[in-house]
């Protein structure tokens, strides 16, 4: 209330002080008008009484002027007249004597200048304007007349203007107190009020009373400032709480407050960077807003809970038509946006460089040939090249960052820096420096085929740790280098000497940001039928796919089988859909557009086949969705399916099982991804048996609820103890003790 009072008396006195500077100027702009509009007048009343510019006095009738005067006085509305002669005797009117007083000192003056002169003074408690004309007689000033005119009415106009300006004021403050009041009211106060009811929602964690963000524009930054307050009160509630149960029930759970403690004890302030090929954020020009945008995938939600730990240093890849615009000098930026927690430091790939390292050598030549799925790798002299120079750069960013640091912490991060552990060695060999594959490592004879395989197993041995998702990986990595090159291989732990250094090989299976809170999260469960309608599907029964549209997620195979399920059981025609979320990838390379032609013809010939008015088999969603716009999918599901024909790990399989709050719903999961190994409550499939996955789908749509507690229950506890903050924290330690010894 003091606050509009405040803001209301604030306007009055605001317009109250243009309206008094408004009056003060045209008053007084009046004021002179009038005043020269007067003179004007007395000095043609005065010409056309003395029409010569003279006048004799000896003819002038003493006893007779005085009524002349008074006549000349009532004609021309004047006050009274008098003329003056011989310098300095004066005959006036009836009613002028009084004030001829008033004329002495102004007839010498007008006399010697030999032009009129007028002034004003108060008479008898009356304003009276005098004009003094000189009359000339033989071009001698020997006379001059004096006409007193009333000049109250222009104290009379004045005021009425104040006054007019007053009543135009006292309307204008009032209606602008009352939009005023009005707009605080619904304009500020409503809107503050709801933001305020939205945080308490967020602090008490009563999702059901969050309100949706408020229109007003200029609201924004508050919001989103309180936004960030409240989620992070809550996260702090939930990771108090969360600390609180694991040392009542002795779990060691990991939460990000842990790993930020463990990483710090483990690093004593020496720098850690990472470096990866994909950066965390990138901007993107939004019309004329420049956007920040988080990139889908898993290695960023592997890596940022570390930088955060840290308060690191990520050296990746500019790749947003914005990203130049937000860096610094250093062409680095503090991320997130929203609360900076650690530096990016963005390196600039010529056009050349990205098709010869990115799309050639790396993902036409490392990826097929790392994952066995049947599509020949290619190997180009240009693109090699191209490769050992973008290492070559990213290992001198390295070198810049640590020039003061004897041994810093290095994370590389995938297959597109395979040189980089030994050229970063070369210059400081005291760094700890690891990669971490996140693909798979074929066999020996496999990865034979490329043609600088020694040069790449080199580079990769200068590591100090190799982390791949599996031991089976680590295996077959190890196998290699036994074949390629001249080594001794440690197989009682795991590790590589050569060359007077040691490397350590080791499996790290990455998960994701899952902990006790999330766990026992209860989510609104949505209604399947929404986002059914949306495409005009109407259906029973639902399952779920989430890929890259990538020849190894075995997309096709995928909907092979749902095509045999069908053809089975024909009970489940117009009951069940299979919804596909798929991610155009890599469009540039002709292998990734072919394999997004396979996809789209074999979803189109088999709702061909099937599909009545309001239902279809296969919903193929081809576009980018973001984690949120997942989420609903998961939560809905009867089931998901993961056919990936060679994988890492694949964390769709991780993220589906934490979705199921219920701890319901199944998960068909190819054998020949890394989290099988892991989650083993799965209904393990070959995804290239195209029989025996349509009865995969038939037992998960079937499978009694007890049984999909039972399985869900042992995949979510696995998943919760395992997450992405163990692998950190895990992936950490092992350096920081390599370190020690």
């Amino acid at each position: 209330m003091r606050l509009t009072f405040a803001l209301i008396l604030s306007i009055i006195l605001a317009v109250g002080i243009v309206a008094f500077g408004f009056t003060f100027f045209q008053s007084a702009t009046e004021r002179n008008k009038l005043m020269l509009e007067l003179e004007i007048q007395a000095s043609l009343v005065a010409r056309e009484v003395f029409p010569g510019d003279s006048v004799n006095p000896e003819k002038l009738n003493l006893n007779k002027f005085e009524s002349f005067a008074d006549s000349i006085s009532n004609r021309y509305h004047l006050s009274g007249m008098a003329v003056c002669f011989n310098g300095d005797s004066i005959i006036s009117s009836s009613s002028a004597p009084g004030m001829t007083g008033y004329s002495l000192s102004y007839i010498s003056q007008a006399m010697a200048a030999d032009s009129a002169l007028g002034n004003f003074f108060t008479f008898e408690g009356r304003d009276i304007y005098q004009v003094i004309i000189p009359l000339k007689e033989s071009g001698t000033s020997i006379n001059a007349a004096i006409l007193y005119t009333d000049a109250g009415y222009i104290d009379k106009v004045i005021g009425s203007i104040w006054f007019r300006n007053f009543i135009r004021w006292f309307v204008q403050a009032f209606l602008a107190s009352v939009i005023t009041l009005l707009f605080v009211r619904w304009g500020i106060f409503t809107p503050i009020k709801r933001i305020a009811d939205w945080a308490k929602a967020l602090r008490t964690g009563n999702a059901g009373q969050i309100l949706p963000r408020t229109s007003s524009k200029f609201l924004d930054p508050l919001h989103k400032e309180i936004e960030n307050i409240a989620r992070a009160m809550n996260e702090a509630k939930a990771t108090a709480e969360e600390e609180a149960r694991l040392r009542t029930s002795a779990e060691a759970i990991w939460t990000p407050e842990r790993l930020k403690m463990e990483i710090g004890n483990l690093l004593q302030n020496r720098k850690l960077i990472v470096v990866s090929n994909r950066e965390p954020y990138m901007h993107v020009h939004a019309g004329k807003a420049i956007k920040c945008m988080v990139p889908a995938s898993g290695m960023i939600t592997a890596m940022e809970p570390i930088l955060k730990a840290s308060s690191g240093l990520w050296i990746a890849s500019g790749t947003g038509d914005a990203d130049k615009e937000t860096v610094n000098k250093n062409d680095k930026v503090e991320v997130p946006p929203e609360e900076p927690m650690y530096t990016l430091r963005r390196l600039w790939l010529t056009k050349e460089e990205e098709e010869h390292f990115y799309y050639g050598f790396s993902n036409e030549g490392l990826w097929p040939l790392c994952h066995i799925a049947h599509t020949r790798p290619v190997f180009r002299s240009a693109d090699w090249l191209s490769y050992k120079k973008v290492n070559q750069d990213f290992a001198r960013a390295v070198l810049e960052e640590t020039r003061d640091e004897e041994q810093p912490f290095v994370l590389i991060q995938d297959f597109h820096f395979a040189l980089l552990p030994e050229l970063i060695k070369k210059e400081k060999p005291k760094a700890k420096v690891a990669i971490f594959w996140h693909i798979p490592w074929p066999n020996p004879e496999s990865f034979g085929i490329c043609p600088w395989q020694k040069e790449i197993l080199r580079g990769m041995l200068g590591a100090d740790l190799i982390g791949f998702h599996t031991q089976y990986h680590c295996n077959h990595f190890l196998e290699t280098v036994s074949q390629a090159l001249e080594s001794r291989i440690f197989w009682d732990n795991f590790s590589v000497k050569m060359g007077g250094r040691t490397t350590v090989v080791k499996s790290f299976p990455i998960s994701i940001a899952f902990t006790l809170k999330d766990y026992d999260n209860n989510v609104r469960l949505t209604d399947r039928s929404e986002f059914l309608r949306e495409h005009g599907i109407t259906s029973q029964f639902i399952g779920i796919g989430v890929d890259r549209i990538d020849y190894t997620k075995g997309i096709v195979e995928k909907f092979l089988a749902v095509e045999r399920f069908l053809e089975k059981h024909k009970s489940y025609v117009h009951k069940f859909t299979f919804i596909q979320i798929g991610a155009p990838s890599r469009t540039l390379l002709k292998s990734y557009s072919d394999t997004i032609t396979a996809v789209e013809e074999e979803a189109e010939r088999i709702n061909t086949r099937f599909k009545t008015r309001n239902w279809k088999p296969i919903l193929l969603l081809k576009k980018h969705h973001s984690h949120e716009e997942i989420a609903p999918f998961y939560a809905s599901a009867d089931f998901c399916m993961v056919s990936s024909l060679h994988d890492g790990m694949n964390l769709v399989a991780k993220e589906f099982v934490a979705a199921r709050n219920r701890n319901d719903g199944s998960l068909i999961l190819s054998r020949f991804a890394g989290a099988s190994h892991e989650l083993q409550g799965a209904i393990i499939i070959n995804p290239y048996d195209i029989e025996k996955s349509a009865d995969a789908i038939k037992s998960a749509l079937e499978m009694p609820a007890e049984e999909q507690i039972r399985r869900m229950t042992q995949m979510r506890l696995e998943v919760v103890r395992h997450n992405i903050f163990y692998w950190a924290a895990n992936l950490i330690r092992t350096i920081a003790q390599m370190h020690l010894k």
